[in-house]
C-alpha cells in the first residue's frame, strides 16, 4: 500500500520548508501569494490528506461540529445543513447531524459529546437545552429556534413579520376566513408565527374564530389532520396558513382528496420554501428563509467562537413571499 504523502514531501518537491507549507494547508491566511496557492496546488496534485487525528493530538480537538436538529426526516434541516458544512469543510472541520426527535433524553447526549471533548462545538436548532448545562456558551450557536435569556450567538428570522406577509397577501386577495396551522406548542418558532398571525389578523379588522387556529407539529400527517377538522366547521375558511411546507403538502393533500380544487375552492400559504413546495401540485406558494445562507452564517459563528470571539452575535435574516399556484381570490369575491 502506498505510504500517505506527508507535509515533508510537499515541502521537499517544492524546495520550501515544512513550516511554510504547513501553514499554507492549516491557516492560509498567514501565507502570502503566490507560495500559498503553490502549495495548495502541488499538496491536491500529490493527493495530500491532512491527518486529522494527529491535529486533534496536537490541538487538544475533535475537529467535529454537531449540527443538532429536531427531526432529520425534515427537508427543511438539509439545506441549512449543506450551509453549515461548506463553511465547516472549509475550515478542516467535519460535521455531524445529531437527530433528537424531540426527545431530550437524546439532546442530552448530544450535549455530552460536547462536554467531554467528542466535539467542539455544536449548531442548535431544537429550540431547548438540558436543564443544569454548565458547558461553555461559545461552543454554542442556536440557528432559528428560539432560547431566551441564555446569552447564546444565533441566527434568526423574524418569525411574526414572516406570518404577517402571509396574511397580509391573503387579506390583499380578498380573503377574511383565514385559518392557521401551527407548529408545536410552546415552542418559540412557533409561537412567534402564530402570534404574527393573531396580530395581523386584527390589524386586518379580521375575525379569528378559537377553532381556525388547529395544532400541528410541523408533520405532513397533522397538516392533513388539522385540514379536515377545519373543513368540517359550518363555516369553513377559504384559506390556510400553515406553519411550515410540509404541514401546507398535507393540506393540500387533504383538500384535494375531499374534492376541493386549489385554489379555486381553497388558498394555502406554507412556509420555508423547500424543495417539495415546487414538486406538490399546484405549486405551493410559500414565504421564503435562506436557509443555506443561515447555515453558513451560524457556521461563521461558531468557528469565530471557537477561534476566540467571546461575545455572543445576533444575524437575523428576511424572509420573501414566493407566489406560485395556491393562492387565488375567494369564490365570493369571484361571483
Amino acid at each position: 500500500m502506498a505510504r500517505n504523502v506527508r507535509i515533508k514531501d510537499i515541502a521537499e518537491a517544492l524546495g520550501l520548508s515544512t513550516a511554510t507549507v504547513s501553514r499554507a494547508i492549516s491557516t492560509p491566511g498567514r501565507v502570502a501569494e503566490p507560495t500559498r496557492s503553490i502549495v495548495q496546488a502541488k499538496a491536491a496534485e500529490m493527493n495530500y490528506r491532512p491527518n486529522v487525528q494527529a491535529r486533534s493530538l496536537r490541538t487538544q480537538k475533535s475537529m467535529s461540529i454537531i449540527v443538532a436538529v429536531r427531526d432529520i426526516s425534515n427537508p427543511f434541516y438539509l439545506e441549512v445543513f449543506k450551509g453549515a458544512e461548506a463553511v465547516a469543510h472549509a475550515g478542516k472541520y467535519t460535521v455531524l447531524m445529531g437527530n433528537t426527535e424531540n426527545n431530550p433524553a437524546r439532546e442530552a447526549e448530544y450535549f455530552e459529546m460536547l462536554r467531554d471533548g467528542n466535539a467542539d462545538g455544536m449548531i442548535l436548532m431544537t429550540g431547548s437545552m438540558p436543564d443544569g448545562w454548565t458547558g461553555p456558551n461559545k461552543a454554542l450557536v442556536v440557528a432559528l429556534e428560539m432560547i431566551d435569556d441564555a446569552g447564546l450567538s444565533r441566527v434568526l428570522i423574524d418569525n411574526a413579520a414572516a406570518a404577517r406577509k402571509a396574511v397580509d397577501h391573503l387579506v390583499a386577495m380578498g380573503h377574511r376566513r383565514i385559518a392557521h396551522i401551527t407548529g408545536p406548542a410552546g415552542e418559540g418558532m412557533s409561537e412567534r408565527r402564530k402570534a404574527g398571525f393573531v396580530a395581523a389578523l386584527a390589524d386586518h379588522g379580521l375575525d379569528l374564530p378559537p377553532a381556525y387556529v388547529q395544532p400541528g407539529d410541523f408533520r405532513f400527517d397533522t397538516g392533513r389532520d388539522a385540514t379536515r377538522a377545519l373543513l368540517a366547521l359550518p363555516e369553513p375558511p377559504t384559506a390556510i396558513f400553515a406553519a411550515n411546507d410540509e404541514m401546507a403538502a398535507g393540506v393540500l393533500s387533504e383538500a384535494q382528496q375531499q374534492g376541493l380544487s386549489i385554489p379555486a375552492d381553497l388558498s394555502v400559504i406554507g412556509m420555508d420554501d423547500i424543495y417539495l413546495s415546487r414538486a406538490v401540485f399546484p405549486p405551493l406558494t410559500t414565504i421564503s428563509q435562506p436557509r443555506q445562507d443561515i447555515g453558513r452564517t451560524a457556521m461563521e459563528m461558531l468557528l469565530a467562537q471557537l477561534g476566540g470571539v467571546d461575545e455572543p452575535q445576533e444575524k437575523i435574516f428576511p424572509t420573501t413571499l414566493i407566489e406560485r399556484a395556491t393562492v387565488a381570490r375567494p369564490k365570493d369575491e369571484r361571483e
